[in-house]
């Protein structure tokens, strides 16, 4: 039962935008009332009715540790304990930065945020004074936060002008951003042949995690590299979620493929909320009060938020650390393909490393499209009664499951053997 979860919905419908303090989190998709929580042990989360279910949304990302990791909680307790913000430099900052500098190869230089989202909007302007040019490329199914310019619909044509998704976004804001299919390369080169000399930017998600987990076709990411470079455009790679998800250096060290700029959030904060852009010296330095490319925060660099990341960087970075979360992530996808083997059901998995996504549709999902071709009422029951053995999966089909260190084998079994009661159940 969540009789207290739905108390505190009433209540928050009442005080804020849908009872909840973003989109996702309202449950709709899944058919189902927002769920309340009291604490996260490990790869649990408990809500406030006391129920205990195994996490799979680690706070979309973040939590890569698990809940409530000692050394995080140890690293932030002793930072408020020296005050919660100075509105100054602290030697923490340099730590940070030299930790992500020296794991990730193409950051020379690195300015911390608060959000992903900032460190996206921050990286477009930044590129926008680079090339002295004003359109952007994206990819449709490729989130990069709530920037007013790439809120634009998953058009169908191959380079069209980008609609704006949202009431309250003018279509002049969103009239230099082309949407394209991703792992498209013809659409890629004729944006290009059309529009090379006023492209800006290309930024994508180098494994897409907000259509669900979309791996890049062979050779894909590197012809964005070079077509790039050829038309003198820069490449951003948004790693809000893969940065030292998928490795030490992100989707950009697992495919060998350095970017001009890289955009960093989630696990660099240790579940507090921070981003990150970086790059190339030479194009970083137009950062004020280097350059002339302004961009500010209050709480930047908090020393709170950089502690947790700091003591969360450091524990990723120990030897064997992410061969022991492959093996538990392998011993998952694995399991659950032999559940869909056994159940007949041709339901599609695609994974990368500790992020993977269950498709409900029999059509190999390689963009956008395909990933529409989901069957989301079918995935809206399984959600439900996967909720309802214990297992708190992402709300929505078109989100990532994220698996953390702290999930064992007995969390992965457990998993396993409720998919394959569920889906035995539904079918």
């Amino acid at each position: 039962m969540r009789i207290k979860s739905k108390e505190y919905f009433k209540r928050a419908l009442k005080s804020i935008p849908g009872g909840v303090n973003s989109p996702v989190r309202a449950c709709k998709a899944v058919k189902a009332d927002p769920i309340f929580f009291e604490r996260g042990e490990g790869a649990y989360l408990i809500d406030v009715d006391g129920n205990r279910y195994i996490d799979y949304v680690c706070s979309w990302g973040p939590l890569i540790l698990g809940h409530a990791h000692p050394e995080v909680i140890g690293s932030i307790y002793f930072a408020s304990k020296k005050g919660t913000s100075f509105g100054a430099p602290t030697w923490q900052e340099v730590e940070l930065a030299e930790l992500i500098k020296n794991s990730i190869p193409s950051i020379e230089k690195i300015r911390l945020v608060n959000s992903g989202t900032e460190a996206t909007m921050s990286a477009i302007r930044l590129a926008r004074a680079y090339t002295g040019r004003k359109k952007i490329i994206k990819f449709e199914g490729c989130y990069h936060g709530h920037v007013d310019s790439l809120l634009v619909k998953a058009g169908s044509g191959l380079a069209t002008f980008g609609i704006p998704a949202t009431p309250g976004v003018p279509e002049e804001l969103t009239s230099h951003t082309l949407n394209l299919p991703f792992n498209d390369f013809s659409a890629v080169e004729k944006a290009f042949l059309e529009y090379g000399k006023e492209i800006a930017a290309v930024i994508v998600e180098p494994i897409p995690g907000n259509m669900g987990v979309v791996l890049p076709e062979n050779g894909f990411l590197e012809f964005l590299r070079e077509i790039t470079q050829k038309y003198k455009a820069l490449l951003i790679f948004d790693e809000v979620i893969t940065g030292f998800r998928i490795g030490p250096s992100g989707a950009q060290g697992k495919y060998g493929i350095n970017p001009d700029l890289t955009c960093l959030g989630k696990i660099i904060g240790g579940g507090l909320p921070v981003g990150a852009y970086g790059g190339k010296e030479e194009i970083m330095n137009l950062v004020s009060p280097e350059g002339p490319v302004y961009q500010a925060g209050t709480l930047s660099g908090n020393p709170i938020a950089v502690a947790a990341g700091i003591a969360t960087l450091k524990e990723l970075l120990k030897p064997g650390t992410y061969e022991r979360l492959e093996y538990i992530s392998e011993k998952l996808e694995k399991g659950i393909r032999e559940v869909l083997k056994e159940l007949k059901l041709p339901y599609q998995i695609n994974r990368a490393g500790s992020m993977l996504t269950l498709f409900f549709t029999k059509k190999e999902v390689k963009d956008f499209q395909s990933a529409l071709t989901s069957d989301t009422e079918k995935f809206a029951i399984f959600w439900q009664k996967m909720l309802e053995e214990g297992i708190y999966l992402p709300p929505s089909q078109f989100e990532a499951w994220f698996v953390s260190l702290s999930h064992g084998e007995k969390e992965i079994e457990k998993t396993i053997s409720a998919i394959y009661k569920v889906l035995k159940e539904m079918h």
